[in-house]
């Protein structure tokens, strides 16, 4: 592995230089990689590796729409798509990509096809971190490991399709044949990622649902909608408003982040942009701080997975999530935002374009 320095703490990565995609099919040669879901990660995952050259199967419920899609992106019923038991049958690494509430639901059923010398594979250290409450206790005689991309599916597959990797941790939970690490490098190769940094399941966990409910999406739309709100309430447009509190941020400023960092980003916005954010970052960073460090307590102590594992298990909890998704579809600022991209060059035009003031 190669040791590189991170601001100043040095890690140990692995690279496509160190473990390349020769020796990810070496090592998998003789495996059969069977895909249980077809969701978040399991399109990207799985058409990632089977373009790669491995032998990859998926498992599915039949009827369903993700049976449907995987039968349009090119699986074949009864040569790699199968029913999930026949694929759990099948395969001796079974990645487990089901939602956490659907993965503790089929637990039963997976637990009777793991086999000694089988992996089992997770893209999400939660099952197995919260086995106290999830009942997810592997056997102890086979692999059990993850590699977790730093992104969604689709980002995944994009990104490989563009001759380009996402970055993702891996873990090993498990190693009862010896040959887990190579096994968990290998897929995580296999599957796009552009390196590999060393976690363990309970690390991966915590930091994963720190981040979901802060930076990458909670703390994200409530920093959005309270910017947007208060430059409506101070009479600017709708579009004037989103483009100022979400477009520049998303299309031109994050970008420059993501490609060289916020000092580079600073150091090339006007010298007003660069005083008015060196005055202010303080302000929300001693506003926010609390909130953060309340939010890892919770995910800590178990808090947010249990009520996630609540929430999931609920009968009618689709139908509140639809409520709850559909009240950010609606609002203004969202509907703004579908009104502004559908302005950019390279977009047709969309209907419902109307705003309310």
């Amino acid at each position: 592995m190669a040791l590189i320095n991170f601001g100043g703490v040095e890690e140990n990565v692995v690279t496509r230089e160190e473990f390349p995609l020769a020796q990810a099919r070496e090592v998998l040669q003789n495996e059969t990689v069977a895909i249980i879901g077809y969701g978040v990660q399991g399109p990207g995952q799985s058409l990632n590796l089977k373009d790669n050259g491995m032998n990859v199967i998926v498992g599915q419920r039949q009827p369903s729409k993700s049976w449907d899609k995987a039968i349009a992106d090119g699986w074949e019923p009864g040569v790699n798509l199968f029913s999930i038991d026949e694929a759990l049958a099948k395969g001796s690494i079974i990645c487990y990509l089901l939602s956490d509430a659907a993965q503790i639901q089929l637990w039963p059923t997976v637990q009777k096809h793991l086999t000694s010398g089988k992996m089992l594979y997770f893209s999400h250290g939660f099952g197995v971190a919260y086995s106290e409450k999830t009942g997810i206790v592997p056997p102890k005689d086979i692999d059990v490991a993850l590699v977790a991309p730093k992104g969604s599916g689709t980002s995944l597959r994009r990104l490989f399709v563009a001759g380009k990797g996402l970055n993702s941790s891996f873990a090993v939970h498990q190693d009862a044949t010896g040959k887990a690490r190579d096994r968990i490098l290998a897929l995580g190769i296999a599957v796009g990622s552009g390196y590999l940094f060393e976690t363990t399941f309970i690390k991966e966990v915590t930091s994963d649902l720190t981040g979901e409910r802060g930076t990458l999406m909670g703390a994200i739309q409530g920093l959005f909608q309270a910017q947007y709100e208060v430059l409506r309430a101070n009479g600017h447009s709708p579009s004037e408003a989103f483009n100022e509190t979400v477009e520049e941020a998303t299309q031109s400023l994050y970008p420059l982040i993501a490609e060289n960092g916020m000092d580079w980003m600073y150091a090339n916005c006007s010298t007003t942009a660069q005083r008015g954010a060196l005055d202010w970052k303080d302000k929300f960073y001693k506003a926010t701080k609390p909130v953060f460090e309340s939010l890892y307590k919770s995910v800590q102590s178990g808090v947010e997975a249990q009520n996630s594992i609540d929430s999931n298990s609920q009968s009618d909890y689709r139908e509140k999530l639809e409520k709850e998704l559909n009240v950010l579809h609606q609002s203004e600022m969202w509907r703004a935002g579908k009104a502004v991209r559908s302005l950019r060059p390279e977009n047709i035009p969309v209907e419902d374009e109307t705003l309310d003031s």
